[in-house]
């Protein structure tokens, strides 16, 4: 339930506290209150000011086993405006060779749904606020949180303590609990950035989405409601800030000779913006009491679209450990529990990890034995029904020992 500061008393008991209010946290507290399990969301941002009317241009991928969660858990039907992805087309620059996924080969279900940012906030907040298992403390800083073998303890910024028997981290890319948690990460910058903005186009897309590999890094094309797509650019950092800030005109002539006419006469509508691509993965995901999920554990190059549908399926994982505890009569934030979660994602993530990383050094040149090698590559795929398909089935999230939530079920 979303409740004013003013209304809280000195202290408020959950059965987990979960620090961080974004995507990956918010859409944990509707996963474990939809179950029953109580749980408080602290987050710095004002609800008010999350779910705006303003658009921000920010717009997700949601894999097909992801859309089914949210389902699950009453939050899909919540999603004001949704664009199913119908297609896949991966292509090699001007190569004529490419590689094909269509949805009507596996069935009737998408690929996918894009969703814009402001769309899965409002839906959030609106499900959050029917659990009464829920409780959304916005806008409130963390002081600090204590844990120990009895419970954790955050304190907040005005004094309030939180208690609860396990801690979430959804606290991002640079969390506070994980640092001091003291759990190391692999991590580097990219020499690259990703520029973001929506482009309204003539012609429909009919739900295709084009990942295109350049010398300088992908450039995806992924389509929005009505005749708009969102654009994803990599770029050398200098040259992608350089991009950004051009005229609109001359911005758009840059985006022109990349996007093609193929969707007929385009504008470059609402606001752009770059931002520096970056890779970390935690050594481990949990320590006494505490959980890392989504940007906290792990963050991915954006040339698979998979970095937001990683973190939600950390969560369905650890809802289903935290949930069959609880019915148990177990301690939810026990040893045993949290080993259980970590052994289920963080093989996954590495793997995941690991395959857009080399997929980016492999893509992101232009030296032709290399780009021969690729194309090649691409085209035999394309050609081979069994492993296209598997490829397919990764994309939509549904291979392996899934989470019962990622296969549509309630906990």
């Amino acid at each position: 339930m979303l409740r004013p500061m003013s209304d809280l008393t000195v202290e408020t008991a959950v059965d987990v506290v979960i620090v961080g209010g974004g995507l990956v946290g918010m859409t944990l507290a509707a996963a474990l209150g939809h179950a029953g399990v109580s749980c408080a969301v602290i987050d710095g941002e004002d609800p008010a000011t999350a779910s705006s009317d303003t658009f921000d241009g920010r717009v997700f991928a949601i894999a097909l086993s992801v859309q089914r969660m949210m389902a699950a858990i009453g939050l899909w039907p919540l999603v004001a405006e949704t664009q199913p992805i119908e297609e896949i087309r991966v292509s090699d620059g001007a190569s004529p060779l490419f590689l094909h996924y269509d949805h009507r080969e596996l069935g009737d279900e998408p690929l996918g749904h894009m969703v814009e940012n402001r769309m899965l906030r409002r839906a959030l907040y609106r499900r959050l606020a029917e659990l009464p298992a829920v409780t959304l403390l916005a806008p409130m800083r963390v002081a600090r949180v204590q844990r120990d073998a009895d419970g954790v303890v955050a304190e907040l910024a005005d004094g309030h303590l939180v208690r609860g028997r396990l801690c979430v981290a959804a606290d991002g890319r640079d969390s506070p609990l994980r640092r001091d948690a003291r759990i190391k990460s692999i991590a580097w910058r990219y020499r690259q950035s990703g520029i973001v903005c929506t482009v309204a186009h003539e012609k429909p897309h009919r739900g295709i989405a084009h990942e295109r590999f350049l010398p300088a890094g992908p450039f995806a094309i992924l389509p929005m409601t009505g005749n708009r797509s969102s654009l994803v650019w990599t770029e050398p950092t200098e040259h992608a800030r350089m991009l950004t800030g051009l005229p609109a005109d001359q911005f758009h002539a840059e985006m022109r000779r990349r996007f093609g006419d193929f969707l007929g006469a385009t504008e470059v509508v609402g606001p752009r913006w770059s931002y520096p691509l970056a890779f970390h993965h935690a050594e481990r995901y949990i320590d006494r009491r505490l959980a890392l999920v989504g940007d906290a554990a792990h963050l991915m190059h954006p040339i698979a679209g998979q970095g937001l549908n990683a973190g939600l399926r950390d969560i369905a994982a650890l809802a289903e450990a935290v949930v069959n505890a609880d019915r148990l009569g177990l301690d939810i934030g026990g040893d045993d529990v949290l080993r259980r979660y970590q052994r289920w994602r963080h093989a996954d993530n590495t793997m995941m990890l690991a395959v857009t990383d080399v997929l980016n050094r492999l893509f992101s040149n232009d030296i032709w034995p290399i780009k021969l090698a690729r194309d090649v590559g691409l085209a035999a795929v394309n050609r081979l029904p069994p492993l296209r398909l598997l490829f397919m089935r990764h994309a939509m999230g549904t291979v392996g020992h899934l989470p019962r939530l990622l296969r549509g079920e309630a906990l």
